[in-house]
């Protein structure tokens, strides 16, 4: 049985509470009838990223969210077969969300919604699970952030969703920013992860320092492209061409043989880099330089997924969560459950008419109608060459 948010509402769930990772008083922002705000500031300072975790909210914004199920949004089961994904992964694949400051129930959190969808026990005990400062140490964590908090409640959730089978590493940076969570990235390579998970993003500006830190042949980097549509502008590190950039569509259930139908979501960030250079595989011809997105998946939050984290005070509860944070881990996961070592993004850019669903409508912005914002036949900037159809274009 589907259980996701259909037509717009939110059902069986009781409104209260503000994520402290936003602002006083948040920006409401909408998405046909289901109303959302952002974990996180919508204003980092200059080289620091903000977290691109939407949280489905009332029309005040206060978070819609439920202490015991069922809840809405999506399940693992929902999610794995609109991806036509059936493996579970193995332990002997790492997957390592990279994420700032602290979440002190991180590991308490993931137990309670692996065990309400049927998924392995994944905990520090049983060696499923590790939890890290970002210099690889278990212990000395940054002080928890309640928005960044509720983003690794989003990506440990999805990783599990899609490889329920992998090793998680949940590697706290000491802040958001650029220096911290690259080096975060880095140390998580070190330590053997075979993907890297990375829901954040800022501005490009000052940022080749940092880029080096996400490029690692043979490991899968993955980055959001952004939750402010197509007007904001590239964001990194989503826009390094050593990373797989993941945009985000409206993902609903429908009568087709697929039983699922996809549109861009036009929150879905995307753009034309201003600093990096076009990866080899990359053809597009209206951006000289590197073009955001690779591949894509469910990002709207009107269509979003369960997930169990914080809420304002710190006690876990059921929410539902929307923005390319989801799509970021979701497709992270899908490349842990495969378990190939890869060449950045440049598979995903092989076959992609016969292994991916390709998103043809629906728009993040103004760009004239042009791929770069549009949903089109082929690739376009919104959802890159598709969406996953099984893992083998991972």
């Amino acid at each position: 049985m589907h259980r996701y948010l259909a037509g717009g509402a939110v059902s069986a769930i009781v409104a209260f509470g503000l994520a402290t990772g936003a602002s006083a008083a948040p920006k409401i922002m909408q998405s046909g009838g289901v109303f959302y705000i952002a974990a996180c500031s919508q204003a980092p300072a200059r080289l620091h990223a903000r977290c691109h975790a939407d949280i489905v909210s009332d029309s005040t914004g206060a978070i819609m969210q439920s202490a015991r199920p069922p809840v809405a949004g999506k399940t693992p089961a929902n999610l794995r077969d609109a991806y036509k994904i059936s493996g579970n992964g193995s332990s002997s694949t790492i997957i390592a969300i990279v994420d700032a400051f602290g979440y002190n129930n991180a590991e308490s959190d993931l137990g309670v919604y692996r065990s309400e969808f049927g998924l392995p026990a994944c905990t520090t005990d049983n060696g499923c699970f590790k939890k890290l400062n970002q210099d690889g140490v278990q212990g000395d964590y940054p002080p928890q952030d309640i928005g960044w908090a509720q983003e690794s409640a989003l990506d440990l959730d999805m990783a599990s969703a899609m490889c329920p089978g992998c090793t998680l590493y949940l590697v706290e940076a000491d802040d958001n920013s650029y220096q911290n969570l690259a080096h975060a990235v880095a140390t998580a390579a070190n330590l053997g992860a075979h993907v890297i998970s990375n829901s954040y993003g800022g501005g490009e500006s000052g940022t080749q320092t940092y880029e080096t830190s996400y490029s690692h042949k043979g490991i899968a980097v993955t980055a959001s492209t952004g939750d402010s549509g197509y007007g904001a502008g590239p964001q990194f590190p989503a826009s390094s061409g050593h990373v797989i950039a993941v945009g985000g569509t409206r993902l609903v259930a429908d009568s087709s043989k697929r039983g699922w139908s996809e549109t861009v979501w036009s929150g879905a960030g995307g753009g034309c880099s201003h600093v990096y250079s076009k990866p080899s595989w990359q053809h597009d011809t209206d951006c000289s330089k590197r073009t955001e997105a690779d591949v894509a998946a469910v990002a709207d939050p009107a269509t979003g997924v369960a997930v169990y984290g914080p809420n304002a005070s710190g006690q876990g509860t059921w929410m539902v969560f929307g923005g390319t944070s989801v799509s970021a881990p979701l497709i992270g996961g899908i490349y842990g459950e495969k378990g190939d070592k890869v060449k950045y993004a440049s598979k995903l850019y092989k076959k992609p008419s016969k292994w991916l669903y390709d998103v043809t409508s629906g728009s993040n912005g103004s760009c004239g109608g042009s791929y770069l914002c549009t949903g089109k036949p082929g690739y376009d900037g919104p959802t890159g060459n598709g969406t996953p159809k099984g893992d083998k274009a991972f």
